[in-house]
């Protein structure tokens, strides 16, 4: 095993609990060990002015618990006062969303409830359910305005409730593949890195005890985040440089949902993240086009992470992603809604003769993805009267303007295609053409994976597999440029485009994993009709926060297989989002708009809901004017050319160095110890709490009805073979779990919601499903009677129908002698030195889980796991555990009796 050199630093305040004086607020934070602690001073006494202290202090429990109980004795009205408390508790919260002001005082967000909805190498992503907004100014300094409470509304009506996720260790405003290449910079540069951090902290601590030589010292590493994903960017900005960075909880708007693919009982999560830009920002026909630094409405990232769930760890796991991007087309054009009409006709705002704005959104492009940049322009080329076809006009000309300058390897690809037009063919068949497209896509920008190819892909190469773009590394594979979808609204024809991209990498995926043999993946098949499902989550909840309503055309419509009760869903989203676009838009608009800072209330200024249109808001070059006017040739940042293809902000470089935070730490420190934050050894807990995730679907839900059917999820069936189709039935309901349970040998996934509540335990509370069944439970078959009573029966299949052939009583001869010559060859090939394995090191902790590499070919991910040992007082206390639940109870001696006494005194008094 190599030795890891980095990890991602973990944030040391998940439990938050805010305490009250008439003076003060107290922000009490801890690690969920509740080992470390940290301490925030808030000011009452000022009225408009935010006054935030952090000592930068770490307190253990009982220093904690010894400051409040000062601050509770200093802030009583008399001294010996028992009667009422001069500290109260206020809240319980598991994060800062921020800080806000409108025209009186600031207020504090916090985050009271939240759902973990995914899981990344042990990293949990979790889901905001709560927040509650505290006013921080004492009622006796408070100055009232009676404008407050409208703006406080306003600043409500943005739901945070709705598709907000955070997490303590994972940066998810960056992909998996920055996060990664990150945690693989070259140990000199971290070393750098890190004598300039130590250089201006205070900590003098903070290498103690760690050898300079050696591999017991682990760097723990914090990239900045990337901002124009982050939606609570403004809210921090006033703490952002006082207090420490473990206080700042960066959070994402969009999507995040993670299915289970069992592959014969080995665990793959697919998992899909959506990252709605922040910039410019708004609704469907309040946000059209770009504004004049290059950022396009309706943007969305897109992130497919595929990795092996068996194997927690971002060094020595296999994880893959893929990357593609949706937005408005990046020109001056807008739509008016005055005139009450479905489709409102499309305006040119502005000239742009030298493509101004699209080279400003293209350069962001190329830092972030490298090249090449694809453009899948799929709005109508042929029209009776000139709609759409304005805006291809325009994106030709000014992709054609910028190719220019650019070298020819790295020029922006231009792809149209008139999707309506192929739609309404019945010649042509859609979601063929755009396999193709696809398929030429992903092999020009390639995609990550972080794992070099597989020794049997070595042996056996597919054509495919070879003309893969992309940078090949010696650690596997990284994406190269990004493919940028686009129609009209960015909405159901941009999202089915991008699920057919999406098939297409996920078959590149799941190959480079070694977990199929061929590189391509069908229809009608569990994997697909997962990831389908998983696309058509993603879309709808994309449509409902742009649009106004769910998705109007889906994978379905495309595949003409809909049916015919979806014409009047189709008809009623259209009604819905109509509705939503002409009556409720505005108030969302000024909600968004207040939220992300774009327009700050102040005294002798007019309000927001006077503003006649917020045009000035976003186009900062109509208050005034830039000093530096741009090259109309060179319209790329510099230094971005030199590095291309690969992505200017993955480079090791000094301007991104600085983008980084490093420390060192013992690798069993609790700030980089994944093992630890995700299986949490120091309380008690059960499996269904730590594995539990808002699941989006299993292939469970996709296994066949017959236990003989094989169960592989590449396996193409038919809609009635699969247990989705049978689940809206109420007759069959039951019968389709009970033959789900007993259809594969893999544990099933959890399904329950995992919920933590402020008020609660921070692991949450799990409720079973009525209807589980155990999973070594006999087959059964349950058939309905004509009184509806269940008649439940046992059955003994044959072996014909579990495995698919006879198979007789007694092998032959040469049968055994072949297979006693395989496992001789078996024993031979992994046959290891025993003595190798033996403990060395000083430390008992060092080798606690050692991975074994027990294959001949070392590029191959085959592991064994050494258990650990266990000492002799641990097997006394195992066994007196044992003794215990059969009634036989030990005495307890003086030193019991000591411990117990000193865990009441810590605890209690």
């Amino acid at each position: 095993m190599p030795v890891v050199a980095a990890a991602p630093l973990i944030s040391s305040v998940q439990k938050l609990v805010l305490y009250e004086t008439r003076a003060r607020y107290f922000l009490v934070g801890s690690n969920p060990a509740e080992t470390k602690y940290r301490v925030l001073k808030i000011d009452r006494t000022e009225p408009k002015d935010l006054v935030i202290i952090d000592d930068k202090h770490v307190y253990t429990q009982q220093e904690v618990r010894e400051l409040l109980g000062r601050l509770d004795l200093g802030n009583r009205t008399k001294m010996g006062q028992k009667g009422s408390s001069g500290l109260s508790r206020a809240v319980s919260a598991f994060g800062i969303v921020g800080f806000v002001r409108f025209l009186e005082g600031y207020y504090i967000v916090l985050i009271t409830k939240r759902r973990k909805m995914a899981d990344i190498g042990g990293h949990a992503i979790y889901k905001i359910e709560d927040t509650t907004m505290i006013y921080i100014p004492n009622d006796s300094v408070r100055v009232s305005h009676p404008d407050e409470a409208r703006y406080l509304r306003i600043f409500q009506n943005v739901d945070l409730s709705s598709n907000f996720y955070f997490s303590y260790s994972y940066d998810l405003s960056h992909s998996l593949q920055y996060n990664l290449t990150v945690l693989r910079m070259p140990l000199e540069t971290l070393k750098t890195e890190t004598t300039q951090t130590r250089q201006e902290s205070f900590d003098i601590f903070e290498d103690e005890g760690l050898s300079t030589q050696g591999g017991s010292g682990v760097f723990g590493i914090c990239s900045k985040p990337y901002e124009k994903y982050v939606w609570n960017a403004k809210l921090l900005e006033a703490v952002r440089t006082a207090v420490h960075r473990d206080w700042l909880l960066y959070i994402i708007h969009g999507f995040c949902g993670q299915s289970k693919l069992l592959i014969y009982g080995r665990p793959i999560y697919v998992t899909l993240i959506a990252r709605r830009s922040s910039k410019f920002a708004g609704t469907r026909f309040l946000k059209r086009g770009a504004n004049c630094e290059g950022d396009v409405a309706n943007e969305v990232e897109t992130e497919q992470i595929l990795y092996d769930a068996s194997v927690m760890s971002f060094s020595a796991g296999s994880y893959s992603s893929y990357v593609q991007v949706r937005g408005s087309v990046p020109l001056y054009w807008s739509q008016d809604i005055s005139t009450m009409m479905p489709k409102p006709p499309i305006t040119l705002d502005q000239a742009d003769p030298y493509a101004h704005v699209a080279a400003l959104h293209f350069d962001q492009m190329l830092q972030r993805f490298g090249s090449p940049i694809i453009i899948l322009n799929l709005v109508k080329e042929r029209e009776k009267r000139k709609h759409e076809r304005i805006l291809s006009e325009e994106l030709v000309a000014a992709v054609t303007y910028l190719n220019q300058f650019l070298p020819p390897e790295h020029a922006i690809i231009y792809i149209p295609w008139d999707m309506a037009k192929y739609t309404k063919s019945k010649l042509c068949n859609v979601l063929d053409r755009l396999n193709v497209i696809a398929e030429s896509v992903v092999k020009k920008t390639g995609f990550f994976v972080n794992r070099p190819d597989s020794y049997c892909s070595i042996l056996r190469p597919d054509e495919k597999w070879n003309e893969l773009g992309g940078c090949v590394v010696s650690t596997g594979r990284l994406q190269t440029g990004v493919l940028r979808t686009n129609c009209v609204d960015c909405l159901d024809r941009t999202n089915t485009a991008q699920f057919m991209v999406g098939k297409c990498a996920l078959a590149y995926q799941l190959y480079s994993l070694g977990l199929i043999d061929k590189p391509n993946l069908q229809f009608d098949t569990d994997a697909v009709r997962l990831f389908e499902e998983l696309y058509e989550d993603h879309g709808d909840t994309l449509s409902l926060q742009y649009g106004g309503s769910q998705l109007v055309h889906r994978v379905k419509t495309y595949r003409k297989i809909a049916p015919w009760t979806q014409h009047s869903k189709d008809i009623m989203q259209t009604l819905s989002r109509y509705y939503s676009n002409a009556f409720s838009d505005a108030d969302r608009q000024d909600s968004i708009n207040l939220f992300l800072g774009v327009f700050k209330p102040a005294e002798g200024k007019p309000h927001l809901w006077e503003l006649p249109t917020d045009f000035y808001l976003h186009h900062k070059n109509t208050l005034s004017l830039s000093q530096t006017r741009p090259s109309y040739t060179y319209w790329w940042t510099t230094g971005v050319l030199k590095h291309l293809p690969l992505p200017f902000d993955e480079v090791t470089c000094a301007e991104n160095r600085h983008k980084l935070t490093v420390k060192k730490f013992h690798k069993y420190e609790e700030e980089i110890d994944i093992h630890n934050e995700f299986f949490r050894p120091y309380e008690l807990s059960s499996f269904d709490e730590t594995f539990c995730l808002a699941m989006t679907n299993s292939t469970r839900d996709f296994m066949p009805k017959n236990v003989g059917i094989d169960p592989s999820p590449f396996t193409v069936r038919k809609p009635d073979e699969t247990g989705k189709s049978v689940l809206g039935n109420k007759n069959n309901r039951e019968e389709t779990v009970l033959q789900r349970k007993t259809a594969a040998s893999a544990p099933p996934p959890p399904s329950e919601e995992a919920v933590s509540s402020s008020s609660e335990d921070d692991s949450g509370t799990d409720k079973e499903d009525e209807g589980a069944v155990s999973q070594r439970s006999t087959p059964v078959k349950v058939t309905d009677t004509g009184d509806n009573t269940k008649i439940t029966e046992n059955v003994v299949q044959s072996t014909k129908d579990v495995y698919g052939v006879n198979l007789s009583d007694i092998p032959s001869e040469d049968d055994l002698a072949i297979y006693a010559r395989f496992v001789q060859l078996g024993q031979s090939q992994h046959k290891q030195d025993k003595v190798s394995q033996q403990f060395c090191s000083k430390r008992p902790l060092d080798k606690v889980i050692n991975l074994i590499p027990i294959s001949s070919f070392s590029q191959d991910n085959i592991y064994e796991v050494q258990p650990p040992r266990a000492d002799w007082k641990s097997i006394e206390i195992f066994h007196a555990h044992i003794q215990a639940g059969r009634g036989n109870m030990q005495p307890l001696g003086r030193d019991d009796f000591l411990m117990y006494r000193e865990y009441i005194r810590n605890r209690y008094m």
